[in-house]
């Protein structure tokens, strides 16, 4: 009987060049994790950056209200249709509702800058939201039960330059190294926004939350934003102004 020993040698052949070795699948996967390593960051800088700029934008539209409310208080010398600032001092806010953040967006529904739905969808973000109770009224009502406002808004007056601070993710103290802790949302150490009196809303990092980020203190106040009381030019004073209107 003869053997066919080129037809077992080709045949031995393919079956080698059909499938991987051991050491090639091995060579494959060590890649693949090499590169998902490298991606994974990237991904999630990325996602938490778009969340960021989705806070950024209902901070924005907050501001919106806000702007329309002191321009037509402007427009017709209406004391009451103030920053919040100047609605603080007068004793507006406290007279309708109360001096802290559900008492500062019932006010805007109260004066009607602001609805209902939309003031609960502006006060969510990653980690951090407020639980309320609706009241249609009329006035719409929110009471606020559980939860953390990812939103501060400062007590800035129409004296104020554009520069002041209007409203802050609730992560960042003024001039204040941030914390990871978890009062601190809804960004921890990832970054921080500020709106401005002005209109801008900007993010900024974290080795920009003090004045050690910056050349200086003026370009501090000018960029990260001037908190009503200070001085420009003057060491910034940290941490929040009083009567900063937050929840939790």
């Amino acid at each position: 009987m003869k053997i066919n020993m080129f037809s077992s040698h080709r045949s031995a052949k393919a079956s080698r060049q059909g499938g991987f070795t051991l050491i090639e699948l091995l060579v494959v996967i060590a890649i693949i994790a090499i590169l998902a390593a490298f991606a994974v960051p990237a991904l999630t800088s990325a996602l938490k950056k778009g969340q960021m700029t989705g806070t950024l934008n209902n901070a924005r539209q907050l501001y919106l209200a806000q702007f329309q409310m002191s321009n037509d208080g402007a427009a017709n010398s209406d004391s009451t249709l103030g920053w919040p600032g100047d609605i603080i001092a007068n004793g507006s806010l406290a007279a309708a509702t109360s001096v802290d953040l559900q008492g500062y967006v019932n006010y805007l529904l109260l004066k009607g800058y602001l609805k209902g739905g939309d003031a609960l969808k502006l006060l969510s973000a990653p980690g951090a939201g407020i639980s309320a109770n609706y009241a249609p009224g009329p006035p719409e009502v929110l009471t606020f039960n559980t939860g953390t406002g990812p939103l501060k808004v400062y007590p800035v007056l129409d004296s104020d330059p554009v520069s002041a601070i209007f409203c802050v993710t609730h992560n960042y103290d003024y001039d204040t190294l941030l914390s990871a802790s978890v009062s601190q949302l809804p960004y921890g150490t990832n970054g921080f926004i500020v709106v401005h009196k002005g209109g801008d809303a900007v993010m900024f990092k974290e080795g920009q939350a003090t004045t050690a980020g910056w050349p200086d203190n003026i370009t501090f106040q000018t960029q990260v934003g001037f908190k009503t009381g200070d001085t420009y030019g003057s060491p910034p004073s940290a941490g929040d102004p009083t009567n900063t209107l937050l929840f939790n």
